[in-house]
């Protein structure tokens, strides 16, 4: 999934109505759960969650370290990382175990069998005070993956922090003398005892059968105080009448703080996530979807345009009403005949399918067909984790990849006709060289895109913990074999979800999900079309596409700019909040400096773009990418500044984006400055455009 939570989110995902939980120093509650573990080897799943909106907490299996329990949180807030210290299994398989996460003030402290496990300091939350919250199995969150492989025999949520003795005295399907926030004995069904969470569902295979609730790689359980909470993220649609395609449009007089040449989502949802997914270029037209909440469920909208600068809405027309299943994050192609298709994850269903555009406009799609390889047995691979795939062709074969958002190694398939795939193995070479590359094997591998540039393989993805990257790298025995590593939009997880095409003119485009891009009301923001490139040492470089130049007017520019050190400089005649700025500074010396947008008269309250030289960053706003200038080395900035959006290319090496949220309707601060540090700056050119709007 492209997915994924911060919300994240990252990955991460849930509702656009979610309240923000505070921190609390009074929080207490307990989690409790006794289970049977039937398979190590599937991870990051949970035996118990209590989540509200886009925030959980929860009993996690082997998420960050194999066979370790840890306490899972959204985007890791109030989980320990490193988790060394922490005692390896010593169980049996299939031996049951009671693992309790006790939270109380500051506090989160771990217990296996009733013995001290883990205790470390953490900023809790509270999530018992709502009435939007709601528990979950076997996936560490809804909107996240991972899996457990066993049967969960109790499980309880307390409200105060139990304590040891406490927590050893308690015996499964067993009243206990502190009264439950939530108990479920699965005695004879999947039912919440205390009345609490009246509603719950089981999906993809869960069940409840001897008085355990039975779960497999994928399976969950959800419970929850209300039917709508219940079905959220199912397969099952949020309608109850026939599904009537919708048409995403920009209103007449959109509100002074929106975007107007970043492509975001315009209209009313229900929530995120927002990935980008199957991007193609089809007889004159750029085609691009990205995931959005509607009554219908998790759908794609679809825009389309000639320049992809100029968006048109079409119809949602892939729902779960249409197929089945919700659309999770995919890829779209080509196909030996000419005409296109595209591979996604069908959310809910543990599975991967392709359709087949049925016309010229792509608003007309096949029935789902479901991607499954056969094993060298020829059976077929039904058990696996299906999820964010991806297909291209090579030497006349169709290859597909199974991304993974677990420790679990990616997969690669193959297929002549699209129908009958066969496995091949990991998609990783053997001689994948972690300490060459600075990253592990099992890093996880999400929102997969492989293509080539020149004569090397390149595949992008996230990593819900590191977020956007990529890899350059050769293609080798039907394996790949990255050379080097890196993150794509600076060390940001708000940076997410990469896709990309490719022109008719030879160029690979990609547009990526900046997480929050325009505040709660409009959060399904995408980074500008950039193009990646290898240049002549085989590095990547990343440029914002030549068709953005056409909404510039009204050019101004300066040169030989002097500004003295540790000082700044108001540039008289450019402002805006819908500008791009370029920057041009053949000696840069050896100190920081930059430029601050969006400034008061004063220079004050702006957002302040830093070449680092210290810290070998690019700061825009708190986001920030690595990016070393060295002594003297020219620098050239291209700045695109849209409303809240800033988005900055520095020395088509690094691209960060950042935000600077404003209420509509509030006063525009639009000054520019120019600042040094600690020498003086000479600015040889500063050019400004205003921006036309891309909607009109």
């Amino acid at each position: 999934m492209k997915i994924l939570t911060n919300l994240y989110f990252i990955c991460f995902y849930f509702s656009s109505h979610a309240i923000l939980t505070s921190v609390s120093a009074d929080v207490e509650k307990t989690l409790i759960s006794w289970v049977i573990i039937e398979d190590r080897n599937i991870h990051a799943g949970s035996i118990l969650t209590i989540q509200e909106g886009n925030e959980f907490d929860g009993i996690v299996f082997a998420e960050k370290m194999d066979d370790k329990w840890m306490a899972g949180s959204d985007n890791w807030k109030r989980s320990e990382n490193n988790q060394e210290k922490y005692p390896n299994w010593d169980a049996e398989v299939g031996s049951l175990v009671q693992v309790a996460i006790v939270y109380q003030k500051d506090l989160i402290s771990i217990y296996r069998d009733g013995t001290l496990y883990a205790s470390y300091a953490a900023n809790n939350i509270d999530l018992l005070s709502t009435q939007n919250d709601f528990a979950v199995f076997g996936k560490r969150h809804m909107g996240g993956g991972g899996g457990i492989s066993g049967m969960i025999e109790d499980a309880r949520i307390y409200t105060k922090a139990l304590t040891q003795s406490e927590i050893k005295g308690l015996i499964p399907n067993e009243v206990s003398e502190i009264e439950p926030y939530a108990w479920w004995n699965f005695e004879d069904d999947a039912s919440e005892q205390t009345g609490r969470f009246p509603h719950h569902e089981l999906r993809i295979g869960a069940k409840v059968e001897n008085g355990k609730l039975m779960l497999h790689r994928g399976a969950v359980l959800i419970a929850a105080k209300s039917m709508a909470i219940a079905r959220r993220g199912s397969q099952v649609p949020l309608l109850d009448e026939p599904y009537v395609p919708e048409t995403p449009k920009m209103p007449n007089d959109p509100p002074d703080n929106w975007p107007i040449f970043h492509l975001f989502h315009p209209d009313v949802d229900l929530g995120a996530p927002y990935d980008p997914n199957s991007a193609i270029h089809y007889k004159g037209r750029y085609h691009l979807h990205y995931i959005y909440r509607n009554r219908a469920g998790i759908s794609y909208a679809h825009v389309s345009s000639t320049d992809m600068v100029r968006w048109k809405w079409h119809p949602t027309v892939l729902v779960p009403q249409v197929n089945r299943h919700g659309m999770f994050s995919g890829t779209a192609f080509i196909t030996k005949d000419g005409t296109p298709a595209h591979a996604y994850c069908g959310w809910g269903s543990n599975r991967n399918w392709i359709q087949h555009a049925l016309d010229d406009d792509l608003d007309k799609w096949s029935e789902p067909e479901v991607m499954i390889p056969i094993d060298k047995t020829g059976k077929l691979m039904v058990n696996e984790p299906y999820f964010d795939p991806d297909v291209w062709i090579m030497d006349g074969l169709y290859y597909g990849l199974n991304g993974r958002s677990s420790h679990q190694s990616p997969l690669i398939m193959k297929s002549e006709n699209l129908k009958d795939w066969e496995h091949i193995g990991e998609l990783l070479h053997p001689d994948f060289d972690e300490e060459k590359l600075g990253v592990k094997k099992e890093e996880d591998i999400s929102c997969p895109n492989f293509f080539k540039l020149g004569d090397k393989w390149v595949l992008t993805c996230i990593s819900h913990r590191l977020g956007c990257r990529y890899f350059i790298g050769d293609f080798k025995d039907e394996q790949y074999l990255p050379e080097y590593h890196a993150v794509i939009g600076g060390n940001s997880r708000r940076y997410f979800a990469p896709e990309s095409l490719h022109t008719p003119d030879g160029r690979r485009v990609n547009w990526s999900w900046f997480i929050n891009g325009n505040g709660k009301d409009h959060r399904g923001t995408q980074s500008l079309p950039t193009e990646m490139s290898l240049d002549s040492n085989g590095q990547m470089r990343f440029r914002p596409i030549k068709e953005l130049e056409t909404l510039r007017y009204e050019k101004k520019e300066e040169s030989m700019i002097q500004v003295k050190k540790n000082s700044s400089l108001l540039i008289n005649g450019m402002k805006g909040d819908h500008c791009e700025i370029e920057l041009v500074i053949k000696h840069t010396g050896v100190s920081s400096f930059g430029i601050d947008v969006l400034c008061n008269e004063e220079g004050q309250d702006g957002l302040r773009i830093k070449v680092n030289r210290e810290k070998n960053l690019l700061e825009v706003g708190d986001q920030n990418g690595d990016f070393t200038l060295k002594s003297d080395e020219p620098l050239s900035l291209r700045i695109f500044v849209d409303a809240c959006l800033i988005e900055v290319f520095a020395n088509e090496r690094q691209v960060v984006m950042a935000d600077k949220k404003r209420p509509a309707g509030s006063k525009i601060k639009d000054q520019i400055y120019l600042f040094s540090g600690e020498s003086d700056l000479l600015v040889d050119y500063l050019s400004f455009w205003k921006m036309k709007s891309a909607y009109k």
